[in-house]
């Protein structure tokens, strides 16, 4: 197994934080992993996008120019990164995002309408756990548990009490992403 994914946003979404979550996964189930983030000099409000490679094989380098999966979950992150998705991979996208949705029919699409799930929930910081859950449910490259134990990794010690509402959210992703 290898996936080869990238997720693209705007900063503040949680895009490298999921990333980092999805790599800390893959290591505790003793895959090989690769962890690239991308960002502009903007803290909040700019693109940012990141590289994780899960494999049970060694990994040859970090730097694709392809990908068997893609999240996204803006506007110029989509104009960018469709045309990267390999055929027959997966796109996902936050309907929230995107004005003008993907065209590919070489590809698998699906919508998750993650930013409304949230604000359901009333928390907005859910979102990206609601975006983890639907590609967790497409493409179940690491546990659930794993995850859960990644967020404790990740996660300062003092948002420790949040991680029974990350695991709700990623079940709620689970249940709402659809078939585009």
């Amino acid at each position: 197994m290898k996936e080869e994914i990238i997720i693209a946003g705007f900063g503040g979404q949680g895009v490298l934080s999921m990333g980092k979550i999805l790599a800390y996964s893959g290591l505790m189930e003793g895959k090989e992993v690769s962890w690239m983030p991308a960002y502009g000099p903007e803290q909040r409000g700019g693109t940012a996008n990141v590289t994780v490679i899960v494999s049970d094989d060694r990994i040859s380098s970090p730097i694709l120019s392809s990908y068997d999966t893609a999240i996204i979950l803006n506007q110029p992150s989509l104009e960018k990164f469709e045309s990267k998705v390999k055929p027959g991979g997966t796109l996902i996208y936050d309907g929230y995002g995107i004005i003008n949705p993907p065209t590919r029919k070489d590809i698998n699409i699906y919508r998750i309408d993650a930013m409304d799930a949230a604000n359901e929930m009333k928390n907005a910081k859910a979102f990206n756990m609601i975006v983890l859950g639907g590609l967790l449910k497409l493409r179940p490259i690491v546990t659930i548990e794993n995850v859960l134990k990644g967020l404790k990794k990740t996660l300062p010690e003092r948002h420790h009490h949040l991680i029974p509402m990350n695991e709700a959210a990623i079940h709620k992703g689970m249940e709402i992403i659809n078939k585009f």
